[in-house]
């Protein structure tokens, strides 16, 4: 094995031409992990958020805005070294997950990641496929439990999505579709064929259906699109609703805007207004990605279902800054990093 890597990284927070190819020490798994070829690794909007420096006061005190530094949570390779104290994977597995925030994320040919981290491969799904669900599946699994969705509380429920169109939409569109919910999707009209593909009961046009003119007949609301619509969408809720998760909050904004302590006063103040339009019993929830044991059980069990509709646009590694482009445009297709072998 070469003792080098190669990876996309940035030495500085800027847009998407600060990327560059680089030559990287070969991590080495220490106990607990494993290391990864990586065949193929998905550009979430986060990636591209992250790179002009979205975040980076609260990631640097988890050591996740060194510098230089590579973004990617999402991977599917194989396993080339495995480090102490991994039992149930081991070299030539066939794998894919999501690592937590990171300094030396997925983009590159080989990444280092917690064995706790990773699955086997399904049968029947491309390397590609399977890049692009990891991140997305946990943060909507993550906010599904925020809102009190769960196999208990869906079925027969009525669920209003926003942002239904996108990769954390779709997959939402799927699971509530599997628990037995109503879903209500609100998306671009050009969407709205993909949206009842996935699974929503309805679709709406997000630009000519103002919230404001639909009855507060649901019994969970998500929020995938747009902090503005938050208290619009709040206000959707039936009194004895289940409750509401929102993954466009102004967290890590305020924190970058006013430091940790001036931050977290700020977010707490504006959560606390926005649950103040829902009963004591209703939930509310700001989800965060985070890589748990428990989403990724679900994911093992889910990903064979979760074959989206729209296309994936390949990308080689070396045509990050064209893949990152490819993002902050809106551009069709879920968008996916290959490094090339030689």
């Amino acid at each position: 094995m070469n003792a080098s890597c190669i990876a996309a990284a940035i030495e500085c927070f800027g847009d998407a031409s600060q990327l560059q190819l680089r030559e990287l020490p070969l991590p080495r798994p220490k106990r607990g992990q494993i290391l990864v070829q990586v065949e193929a690794a998905s550009v979430n909007p986060i990636d591209v958020r992250r790179r002009d420096g979205y975040g980076r006061r609260m990631l640097s005190l988890l050591g996740a805005a060194r510098l230089p530094l590579v973004l990617g949570n999402d991977f599917a390779g194989r396993v080339c070294a495995v480090g102490p104290g991994v039992s149930g994977l081991r070299e030539g597995d066939a794998v894919f997950g999501a690592k937590p925030p990171s300094s030396q994320g997925s983009h590159a040919s080989h990444v280092v990641v917690d064995a706790r981290h990773a699955l086997r491969q399904p049968r029947g799904m491309s390397a590609a496929q399977l890049s692009v669900l990891p991140y997305n599946f946990m943060t909507v699994w993550r906010a599904l439990q925020g809102a009190g969705i769960s196999a208990a509380t869906a079925a027969g429920s009525r669920v209003l999505v926003h942002g239904a169109s996108g990769g954390l939409g779709l997959i939402a569109l799927r699971l509530l579709r599997s628990m037995g919910a109503h879903a209500t999707a609100l998306s671009s009209e050009r969407w709205h064929s993909a949206c009842l593909r996935a699974g929503a009961t309805e679709v709406l046009d997000r630009h000519g259906t103002p919230l404001s003119a639909l009855p507060a007949q649901f019994d969970a609301t998500l929020n995938f699109a747009s902090w503005d619509d938050e208290a619009a969408l709040l206000r959707l809720l039936t009194a004895d609703a289940l409750g509401h998760a929102s993954t466009v909050h102004p967290l890590l904004t305020q924190l970058d805007r006013h430091g940790v302590a001036g931050g977290l006063a700020s977010a707490w103040m504006q959560r606390r207004r926005m649950a103040a339009h829902l009963p004591s019993s209703v939930r509310y929830d700001w989800t965060v990605f985070r890589a748990t044991g428990e989403a990724l059980r679900q994911l093992a069990e889910h990903a064979p279902a979760l074959n989206l509709p729209g296309a994936v646009a390949l990308y080689p590694l070396q045509q990050a800054e064209l893949a990152h482009r490819h993002v902050e445009q809106r551009r069709p297709g879920r968008v996916v990093l290959q490094p090339q072998f030689t």
